[in-house]
């Protein structure tokens, strides 16, 4: 996969700005496409991040490359601001006053571990995302989540409850982890 460039990552965020622009009614502003490079073509997962005064305003991705990184940032902008069912979707008036950050992935990888103790000594908090699947339930967290969750065993805590499970659920071996890694950047 083809690295970004400081052009490439300028055009996905005024990409996403412009996006979320339109769907407010404003007029998009479309981002000059001259000197980006065949990455943003790519097909790659990517998350768009929506803060509010460092606050999460919205967050919607997709983990698997399933499209171009350049459509992938336009639709995910517009489902972080208008349909994250954790925020009402946002208003004309803090499109102002949002952050943008895009977050693009490497294709997740299986995390073969023993036991517990295994799996958080395998992982790399600050630079691994996580996907913990059970069943039909499913969650993740980008690598940035680390940040606030610094803790291996919180961190995996949080994240089985974000899917639906107990939060001891990582200790109990009936669920399959994944990892990946992501560039992000933001305005």
């Amino acid at each position: 996969m083809s690295a970004l460039t400081a052009h490439d990552k300028t055009f996905l965020l005024q990409l996403a700005r412009s996006s979320i622009a339109g769907r407010l009614g404003f007029a998009p502003q479309a981002p000059a496409q001259d000197k980006v490079s065949s990455a943003v073509d790519q097909k790659r997962g990517c998350f768009v991040t929506l803060h509010k005064q460092g606050d999460l305003r919205g967050c919607i991705g997709t983990i698997e490359p399933q499209q171009s990184l350049k459509d992938g940032v336009a639709e995910n902008a517009v489902n972080a601001a208008f349909r994250d069912p954790r925020f009402p979707p946002l208003t004309r008036d803090e499109l102002e006053s949002v952050d943008i950050e895009v977050s693009v992935l490497t294709v997740p990888e299986r995390l073969d571990f023993k036991d517990a103790a295994d799996l958080t000594a395998r992982l790399r908090p600050n630079v691994d995302g996580v996907i913990l699947s059970s069943g039909w339930k499913r969650a993740t967290f980008l690598p940035q989540v680390w940040e606030q969750l610094p803790d291996e065993r919180a961190f995996l805590s949080h994240l089985c409850r974000k899917a639906g499970l107990s939060g001891t659920c990582w200790q109990k071996g009936d669920i399959r982890i994944e990892v990946y890694q992501a560039e992000y950047f933001s305005e």
